[in-house]
């Protein structure tokens, strides 16, 4: 039986008031299912930020429900929020912005004693993510020393490192070129199905969406299937 990592319902997220609100979310509704990789298109403008802020409790929707691993987030308060966000959410950016005074495996260690994770289960999650991406040799070089490529395969362990129920991704391939893109793209989706983890991926690459399980467009404020 397949569990439900996010569902959002009729989640709308306006902004401003009066004759000047915009809405840029509209009644969405939306499921990702554990084990499942999901591709968000849409055009510049489109809401994709939003999107994607909102749906992983960065932003608070103006109407409607988000459930995260079967959680309301809507019940927390804010240091609940910050506290749930550290142990069910990871969140991997364009740029992966490395910490650039803490070489690859301190980034790693760093986020797992934010989420209160022993030293030694800190440890040993650390070293198995980096062997599984292939960058455990890289794990004593600073982020100047890494190629565009290494640096996200860093930005992916360490999304990981909190053992998040869901993770999500905001163009992680815009800095890359085809070759290092998918590869990126590729450990995602691997790390999703091995894991049992669900991700949501908000990119304008196209070529990418071969790994995806779903696709789906952001367009005028819901999400739609291709045609």
């Amino acid at each position: 039986m397949t569990t439900a990592k996010l569902v959002m319902t009729q989640v709308t997220k306006t902004f401003g008031d009066g004759d000047s609100t915009l809405s840029v979310l509209n009644k969405l509704d939306f499921t990702v299912n554990e084990g499942e990789f999901v591709a968000i298109l849409g055009p510049s403008g489109s809401g994709k930020s939003t999107f994607l802020s909102t749906a992983g409790a960065l932003l608070s929707p103006s109407s409607g429900e988000i459930l995260i691993d079967g959680e309301s987030i809507a019940d927390l308060n804010k240091a609940e929020l910050t506290e749930f966000r550290l142990h069910k959410i990871g969140f991997m950016f364009q740029n992966a912005q490395l910490l650039p005074y803490l070489k690859v495996e301190e980034q790693l260690l760093f986020v797992a004693g934010i989420a209160k994770l022993s030293s030694s289960e800190a440890k040993k999650r650390s070293a198995y993510l980096l062997k599984r991406l292939g960058i455990w040799e890289r794990r004593n070089h600073y982020p100047e020393k890494l190629s565009g490529g290494e640096k996200q395969r860093v930005a992916i362990a360490r999304a990981w490192m909190n053992n998040p129920a869901i993770l999500f991704a905001d163009e992680p391939t815009a800095s890359l070129d085809f070759k290092r893109g998918k590869e990126v793209v590729q450990m995602l989706a691997d790390e999703v199905k091995r894991e049992g983890k669900a991700a949501v991926m908000v990119t304008h690459d196209e070529r990418m969406l071969e790994w995806c399980d779903r696709v789906l467009y952001l367009q005028d404020g819901v999400l739609v299937s291709p045609l």
